[in-house]
């Protein structure tokens, strides 16, 4: 029995009709389908599978919580995700996708496995940018990110709040230490200004 086994519904052997199914998607799952946007997290997943005589109508509801990264102190961040998804599977000749919400199985085989759609499905809930909330970062890594990292003023409050005390030569943008390569940018930049 392979990994995802669980994971395959057998469209072929299910009767006109609507079908229920649900699944849980915790770390195992996450660590075995070994996808870069979530590796952690406890999903579940309530599939309504609608059969008519041309093709298979999935509606999925997704609910539960995923770990991914913090950006600022890599951290784990918990993030609660929720999301309704559809997929129409129809039998044919070979496998094809259609469009991101129709797929084509060989009638032969007539099952499809729904793991990688489910990663897919939750990875995309996950927002681009993932940050912990004021103050709730890592306060080590936070204040070694502050002395190393020149940035907008619009930004110092959330590293004020993660790191201590706001470093005065960074908001400044004046940083204590400068590298020469990056003073010659400057001039650069000076010089357009002008």
């Amino acid at each position: 029995m392979g990994k995802f086994d669980v994971y395959r519904v057998d469209l072929k052997s299910l009767s006109p009709g609507i079908h229920e199914f649900e699944y849980l998607l915790e770390n195992k799952f996450f660590i075995d389908i070994d996808g870069a946007e979530v590796q952690k997290g406890k999903v579940k997943v309530f599939l309504t599978v609608k059969r008519s005589s041309v093709m298979f109508e999935m509606d999925f509801r997704i609910e539960g919580i995923v770990f991914v990264s913090c950006d600022r102190c890599l951290d784990d961040l918990e993030l609660p995700i929720e999301s309704k998804n559809r997929l129409v599977v129809k039998l044919g000749k070979e496998y094809a996708e259609e469009s991101h919400e129709i797929v084509v199985i060989p009638e032969e085989e007539g099952a499809i496995n729904l793991a990688w759609f489910l990663y897919e499905f939750v990875a995309l809930t996950v927002p681009m940018k993932h940050i912990h909330p004021p103050g709730k970062c890592n306060k080590m890594m936070s204040s070694k990110l502050k002395k190393h990292t020149s940035r907008s003023s619009d930004d110092d409050e959330a590293y004020e709040d993660d790191a201590g005390e706001t470093d005065e030569s960074v908001v400044n943008d004046e940083p204590a230490d400068t590298d020469p390569r990056w003073d010659a940018l400057r001039g650069f930049i000076d010089n357009d200004n002008n």
